[in-house]
């Protein structure tokens, strides 16, 4: 039976993609979206509604496929986005914004665009863009453009602020980033648990843990209350330095102090117990995270599973339980579609118990361009 392709389709279609997109499955829903718009966008009598592009670039966006858009889709799509009137991306203040935070390497073009159309950049559309250029590499142009913003008489806001930080927490350099944090007082905008954590993150990354004690410490002087993402930050950063103990104090503190581990904040302490060695430890945390109603997923498990095949406890490795990890994530869009009548194809297994325990999963996306 031939099934006409028209906008309610496509949008459930991509709807169900992006509602069931999670870190296991990211490549291969990035892979059906785009074949899927594509393949839509080519059939008779349809044509893509700013709807459609809406859904597709959040795709992108949510697996972070950008070059899915610049490749892919490229240029025509970020056309159609501009001469589309009644675009309207929040909390974006226009098209281009929206376009300029997805895309990295289109944003020279579609910035120029920006300004022949007559539009003037904003705040927004300089955070966006200096977000952009440092994500490439261009600290001469970041720099250019916080002098241009000055001059066009916009101040920093928070985001412009936490940008900074980053950029400063990165480059390990927390004198600089302490000035900066007593200028956005100067000036009215006390920083908050966000900034703290980005700077704490960017100081981690760059292995400056004593920076990020400091900054911690100056964090609670400061009455900003650290939340599960800045203590997961720190405990992250100790155990990737091999500092577990540090990082098991940060860890019950926290506890102690009314916030609950996510999965996120599990994981990293799993992973510090086993990079010691203390597989025990590491799978009482499994079985704490369980108990306290945190559901483990494929991360944790093939973390835990991981280390253990390399210290050679193989038979521990098959007795953890990865497979439903595997199964509760990696279901959804393509039973939604098949009951669209439309056939979509996950070719491949998920793989034997073997590759599972390995946490190797190889699966080939395909389109079937005939509806049936």
């Amino acid at each position: 039976m031939q099934v006409r392709v028209s906008g309610f389709l496509v949008r459930e279609v991509l709807k169900g993609i992006l509602k069931n997109i999670n870190h296991v499955n990211k490549n291969r829903y990035a892979k059906l979206g785009y074949k899927f718009f594509v393949w839509s966008g080519q059939q008779e009598a349809y044509r893509h509604t700013t709807n459609s592009y809406h859904l597709i670039m959040k795709i992108c966006a949510e697996c972070e496929e950008y070059k899915a858009i610049e490749i892919g889709l490229g240029r025509k799509v970020a056309e159609r986005f501009i001469k589309s009137k009644t675009f309207n991306y929040r909390p974006f203040k226009h098209s281009y914004d929206a376009i300029l935070h997805n895309e990295y390497k289109l944003i020279e073009w579609v910035y120029q665009q920006m300004l022949a159309d007559g539009f003037s950049p904003d705040i927004l559309t300089y955070n966006i863009l200096m977000r952009a250029k440092y994500k490439l590499g261009k600290l001469d142009q970041f720099h250019r453009l916080l002098d241009e913003m000055g001059r066009c008489g916009f101040s920093p806001d928070f985001h412009t602020y936490n940008i900074l930080l980053h950029v400063l927490g990165r480059g390990d350099k927390p004198l600089a980033a302490l000035n900066l944090l007593d200028h956005m007082k100067e000036v009215g905008l006390n920083p908050g648990v966000f900034h703290f954590t980005t700077l704490i993150d960017g100081l981690s990354r760059a292995g400056n843990l004593d920076a990020c004690k400091y900054f911690f410490d100056e964090m609670i002087k400061n009455r900003c209350v650290p939340d599960v993402v800045c203590y997961t930050v720190i405990i992250t950063g100790y155990v990737v330095a091999g500092e577990l103990e540090k990082a098991r104090e940060k860890f019950c503190e926290m506890i102690a102090k009314g916030q609950l581990p996510n999965v996120f904040t599990y994981n990293s302490m799993i992973r510090g117990y086993c990079m010691a060695g203390k597989f025990e430890e590491a799978r009482s945390i499994l079985k704490e995270m369980e108990v306290r109603g945190c559901k483990p997923n494929f991360v944790v498990y093939s973390t835990l599973v991981n280390y253990l095949r390399s210290a050679g406890r193989l038979s521990e490795a098959r007795s953890i339980p990865i497979g439903s990890a595997i199964d509760s994530q990696c279901h959804g869009p393509a039973t939604f579609l098949k009951s669209m009548n439309g056939k979509i194809e996950l070719k491949g297994e998920l793989g034997s118990g073997q590759m599972m325990i390995m946490g190797s999963i190889t699966v080939e996306v395909e389109f079937s361009v005939e509806l049936r």
